[in-house]
């Protein structure tokens, strides 16, 4: 709009969306190659990568796979890279006990993959229990089939123990236990680990969007889990969480799923005294993968739309299994 009688100059925002060199020198927010970590699934038992059916482009590792995929991600700038294992169904039981075996398979892909890279990724492990139980909840059941809170910290302070000897530099407890971070702190340093840290699961809501990942750990869940999850209406309990788990010595924090919880991230985000992170989750990497392949969106754009969003929300870090494509676009670019 112009200014009469040259009282105020023409003010025009346009002028610094005018070409793309001009948008990127004036862009608030840039996710970085160093701002991501790769989430990845290792398989006992199989030669050769089995595909995730409902995650495009995403599998089931093989150690030599799984290998291959850690090398590549280090060398496009990503940071680091949380494991999943998913064991044989047989050796599952109602504790877990593939995830306190020292030749479990999360195990020996965390010895593995620290051989292969050293420390040019952090090594993560996720530090729950709902991958090797035969009833697929993140903990041990009671008698009448709740799980036992108490108990599975238990067993999480083993698991714990077991992946920092097996290499792991972070943990992320997932399953939601209260006190879990206190406990597994007070493991990993009566056990010498005290350089290993913590990513918490701060805030980890119920949600409908986890399937694809049940189906990449070939989960045995019967029921459901939002007895111990947070329900998605609510926000002051995630505040609450925070403040608890930054007591108990949390050394990360993080918000899951992504998307639909954005407005909880930039609370956190707001209210963090340590690096936060955002989980951008199967189902989320589902849909832009589903829409893309009808030629309902732009791939590319929608991806590093949502991962922008992370960063604008609050988000230090974030995991996402567009990773290592994305760090290598930008790379490209920039």
């Amino acid at each position: 709009m112009s200014a009469e009688n040259g009282a105020f100059p023409d003010v025009r925002p346009r002028r610094l969306r005018t070409s793309p060199a001009m948008r990127r020198m004036v862009a608030e927010h840039r996710p970085h190659p160093a701002d991501l970590i790769l989430p990845a699934f290792v398989r006992e038992g199989v030669d050769r990568p089995v595909p995730v059916s409902s995650m495009p482009g995403v599998v089931q590792h093989s150690l030599d796979s799984l290998r291959a995929a850690a090398v590549e991600a280090a060398e496009a700038g990503v940071s680091g890279l949380m494991l999943f294992g998913v064991p044989e169904d047989h050796k599952k039981d109602a504790i877990g006990t593939p995830g306190t075996d020292p030749d479990g398979i999360l195990q020996v892909a965390l010895r593995a993959v620290r051989a292969e890279v050293g420390d040019a990724l952090v090594v993560m492990a996720d530090t729950c229990l709902d991958e090797v139980t035969d009833h697929g909840h993140c903990g041990v059941l009671d008698a009448e089939g709740r799980v036992d809170n108490d108990a599975t910290l238990a067993r999480y302070a083993e698991m714990a123990v077991v992946q920092a000897e097996a290499g792991a530099r972070v943990l992320g407890p997932s399953g939601m236990m209260d006190g879990q971070i206190r406990v597994i702190r007070r493991a990993l340093d009566a056990a010498g680990h005290q350089d290993v840290a913590l990513l918490a699961y701060t805030v980890k809501y119920s949600s409908a969007f986890y399937g694809p990942f049940r189906e990449a750990v070939n989960s045995s869940l019967r029921g459901d889990r939002r007895g111990y999850q947070q329900d998605p209406p609510n926000v002051r309990e995630s505040l609450r969480e925070l403040a608890l788990d930054l007591a108990e010595g949390a050394d990360m924090v993080m918000v899951k799923p992504g998307l639909p919880y954005l407005d909880v991230l930039r609370q956190i985000a707001d209210r963090s005294t340590v690096p936060v992170a955002a989980y951008q989750i199967s189902g989320e990497y589902a849909m832009v993968e589903a829409a893309a392949e009808k030629g309902w969106l732009d791939r590319e754009r929608a991806i590093e739309e949502t991962l922008t969003a992370f960063k604008r929300a609050g988000a230090d870090l974030t995991l996402t299994y567009w990773a290592t494509e994305f760090a290598q676009w930008l790379r490209a670019r920039y």
